[in-house]
């Protein structure tokens, strides 16, 4: 199934923009959490988690709609290496997107720790309990945020360079203007 239309699928624009503001509100809660251990900050916690579940949710749907729902190509001007940059960092996205919120609810469950997604929605571990592990698996966590930060600028700077200096539609085509052929 080819996208001849030159956008994103709506239910694809919709899911990039929602984990966007999420991914980004992740990010800089995660940065809250560790930048403290005082118990003024547990309310990011609470956040963290089931945020961290919903944005696991939303990427198993986003490449759901992705698979259902093919991007437009990338302009056939486009040279060879930034094309395969521009497959390469949005599967490595979507790999990321997957692969935090396991890791971190592994974490928790190595930890001994509750993963709770209100007063009353409790979630089973996923691993089993250990301290080492857990220490392994919060570097991991770590890391992974670290690759996922990275590789949220470079997408946002090539959005950007698209979008103001190439102005070839390709930023057009996930904010659902008009792309040029």
């Amino acid at each position: 199934m080819n996208n001849t239309t030159g956008l994103f699928a709506l239910p694809a624009r919709i899911l990039h923009w929602l984990m966007a503001a999420a991914i980004l509100a992740m990010l800089f809660i995660g940065v809250g959490m560790v930048a403290s251990v005082s118990e003024r900050h547990a309310w990011l916690l609470r956040i963290h988690k089931p945020l961290g579940i919903a944005i696991l949710l939303l990427a198993v749907l986003r490449l759901a709609v992705r698979l259902r729902n093919p991007p437009p190509p990338l302009p056939a001007d486009l040279p060879a290496i930034q094309k395969l940059a521009a497959h390469a960092s949005h599967w490595l996205l979507y790999a990321l997107m997957i692969a935090m919120p396991l890791v971190g609810w592994a974490m928790l469950s190595a930890g001994g720790y509750p993963v709770m997604l209100g007063d009353s929605l409790r979630l089973p571990p996923i691993f089993p309990a250990g301290p080492v592990a857990f220490a392994v698996l919060r570097h991991l966590h770590t890391w992974l945020a670290m690759l996922l930060f990275l590789t949220f600028l470079a997408h946002l700077g090539a959005a950007l360079y698209h979008g103001l200096i190439r102005r070839d539609g390709v930023l057009a085509s996930m904010v659902g203007g008009s792309r040029k052929s």
